[in-house]
């Protein structure tokens, strides 16, 4: 099910961009009601039908991948170019996946959590040569947090820069790391206003993208996921609950020391 209800009325929807509709519904953004719940009613064009051996659970894993999918193809990556991956949550780490499957190489994945980068070295721990990781170490200057980055890809300067966490010194780094003419798409969500370095992009040339949920992702999505490409994306599933247990779910998701990145609630 696709979260959203747009209007199919105003320019983004007539466009093929209904992501930026005027007047979009959005489950669970307030006032929204979301998803907690037995039954909801949801107009049958957003909800798309799983092969027979997909489960609700890879249907429910869709929704992140639409994000990650959505900015490997804003961002424009193609088949060789340098990447790095900023953040190793579950964004992060589906974005990973749909880079590597675009043909991305060298990756490095860049966070502040030894556990997650660990995380993302076993889910593509048949690529051992292609990905790399970088822990950001706190008190550390954006460019000095650039000059790691280079130096876990073999002293490469990324062609592009996939910022997943929307913390203001990471986008920052991401714009001193990137080589010049290169890209950095920014994927997370981060405060309303933030510093970044105007000028090193402006003399170097830096294209910084953005992202507002996605479009037209989720029969790609399915495909990808249902055919094998994407099948890596069931790996972020580290804990289960049962609906009648969503307070712990939340409780466990929020606890960085449960070691939870995907967090699922069933609905049994």
């Amino acid at each position: 099910m696709e979260p959203n209800i747009p209007c199919h009325a105003c320019t983004p929807c007539l466009t093929g961009r209904y992501n930026g509709c005027e007047h979009i519904l959005f489950r669970s953004t307030p006032p929204v009601p979301g998803l907690l719940r037995r039954y909801v009613v949801h107009p049958a064009v957003w909800c798309h039908k799983l092969p027979a051996h997909m489960s609700f659970e890879d249907g429910a894993l869709l929704e992140p991948l639409s994000v990650a999918l959505a900015a490997v193809e804003r961002a424009n990556l193609r088949l060789g170019d340098a990447t790095v991956i900023c953040g190793a949550g579950p964004i992060g780490l589906a974005t990973l996946l749909c880079a590597k499957a675009a043909g991305a190489a060298p990756i490095v994945v860049t966070d502040i959590d030894q556990g997650r980068l660990d995380f993302a070295r076993e889910l593509v721990k048949d690529s051992p040569g292609t990905v790399a990781t970088y822990l950001v170490q706190r008190g550390k200057t954006e460019e000095e947090l650039a000059e790691g980055v280079k130096a876990a890809i073999g002293g490469l300067e990324p062609d592009v820069a996939l910022e997943c966490t929307g913390v203001e010194s990471s986008l920052a780094a991401a714009i001193f790391a990137v080589r010049f003419g290169g890209t950095v798409f920014v994927v997370g969500v981060g405060k309303n206003e933030m510093k970044f370095p105007f000028m090193r992009l402006s003399t170097r040339e830096i294209d910084l993208k953005f992202q507002y949920r996605y479009a037209n992702t989720w029969p790609k999505a399915i495909r990808l996921v249902d055919s094998g490409v994407l099948a890596g994306i069931r790996k972020l599933v580290t804990h289960r609950f049962p609906i009648e247990d969503a307070v712990k779910a939340f409780e466990t998701s929020a606890d960085v020391k449960s070691g939870a990145i995907k967090v699922q609630i069933t609905n049994l």
